[in-house]
């Protein structure tokens, strides 16, 4: 099964305001992120335990670049250590304000629902 990556990723504060100026797109916009959240649940993982390699999550990453590439940003592996991912977040990434929600609600959420045994997403400059 392929995993559509292009699925806008908006907290609930955010369609919450989406549903009063819009409510037909809010709806659509909740109907497409909850696939997506179904279709990275059943995607392939590791087993509990475990941790990925680190082509596993190169190829995470990569998927979250398509994400971030819609509105011109980039994001770069840098390492993985102690249960801790590290990446960079690149182009208009870089000192955006909206970056550290992007990191929680994107990287980290893709990431750590594919690998639950990740413990924390961060970010370097």
């Amino acid at each position: 099964m392929s995993v559509k990556t292009d699925a806008p990723f908006y907290t609930e504060a955010e369609l919450d305001a989406l549903e009063a100026t819009d409510p037909v797109a809010a709806v659509r916009i909740a109907r497409e992120q909850l696939l997506l959240q179904k279709q990275l649940a059943q995607s392939v993982g590791v087993a509990a335990g475990e941790l990925p390699t680190i082509d596993q999550l190169q190829a995470v990453i990569a998927e979250v670049r398509q994400i971030l590439a819609r509105d011109g940003g980039d994001i770069e592996f840098v390492g993985f250590e102690e249960h801790t991912l590290t990446v960079r977040l690149k182009g208009s990434c870089s000192g955006c304000p909206r970056a550290p929600l992007d990191l929680k609600h994107v990287v980290e959420e893709m990431v750590r629902r594919r690998y639950p045994q990740i413990i924390a997403v961060r970010n370097v400059f």
